[in-house]
């Protein structure tokens, strides 16, 4: 009873099983096939892309590096100078304070 289930099982593997194993071998071949030239361009998109973004990101980093040297130089050189700036914006407000010009326009007529 027992051998004749067991060789019952094994001829349901033999005609069930097996050819649905082969058949999803089969399919898997198949869709691998469809998709492939999907996979070649998204790589080769991604390889361009991502040189792309290497060379952009080099060039924006570059010109942010160039930024930061200008504001720091001038920084440097314009900081010493600001009590100048400072002395000559009070004097200028003095002198223009005293001068006798009306501060508003009149229309002549």
């Amino acid at each position: 009873m027992i051998l004749s289930l067991l060789f019952l099982a094994l001829v349901f593997a033999g005609l069930v099983i097996v050819p649905l194993l082969l058949l999803k071998g089969l399919l898997h071949l198949v869709i691998w096939i469809v998709v492939l030239p999907f996979r070649i361009v998204g790589a080769v998109l991604g390889i361009v892309f991502g040189i792309l973004g290497g060379v952009a990101g080099l060039l924006f980093g570059g010109m942010g590096l160039l930024i930061g040297l200008v504001a720091l130089v001038a920084s440097l050189v314009l900081l010493p100078l600001l009590p100048f700036v400072l002395l000559f914006g009070v004097v200028w407000l003095a002198v223009r304070a005293g001068s006798r010009r009306p501060t508003t326009l009149r229309r002549t007529v």
